[in-house]
């Protein structure tokens, strides 16, 4: 089950690569998600998800912007499979092995990056505009992102 929620995450920062952390931030803050003993406990200190939340809404505004490059891009690319090996990791760091969740949420970052891609661009083809379709996107990640965490309760 753990397994499946890092490779899960690993999607959600392939959608959007700041939520991932920033959710995993605020498990670790409101004591779902045990770091406290490891090498992560950052993510659970007192402003560490104020400052990714903040972040992650900054990457939710440049998202609809026109200038905003392709997700698939080799710096967005990496960046989202970083953001998603991390994010993996510190939740089945709190389980036992880092790992197993790097190689989960890398994956999963694959296929959130790729496969929102595609949903988005065909989505956004057949409403005949983007935005609508972006707020889509962040409301999945958001959403489903938090639903993720309730599983770990």
């Amino acid at each position: 089950m753990v397994l499946t929620i890092a490779f899960c995450i690993g999607i959600i920062a392939g959608l959007r690569a700041l939520t991932a952390p920033t959710l995993v931030s605020w498990a670790a803050r409101l004591s779902i998600l045990p770091l406290g003993a490891t090498s992560l406990a950052f993510l659970g200190y007192h402003w560490t998800p104020w400052i990714f939340s903040l972040l992650a809404l900054g990457e939710i505004i440049n998202d609809k912007l026109p200038a905003t490059p392709s997700r698939k891009v080799p710096p967005q690319f990496i960046t989202r499979v970083i953001t998603g090996s991390f994010s993996g990791a510190a939740i089945t760091l709190a389980h036992g092995s880092a790992v197993t969740g790097i190689i989960a949420g890398a994956l999963g970052a694959v296929v959130g990056t790729l496969g929102g891609a595609e949903l988005r661009g065909r989505l956004a083809k057949a409403a005949g505009r983007d935005f609508p379709i972006a707020l889509l996107e962040d409301s999945v990640a958001v959403f489903g992102g938090i639903l993720l965490i309730r599983l770990l309760l």
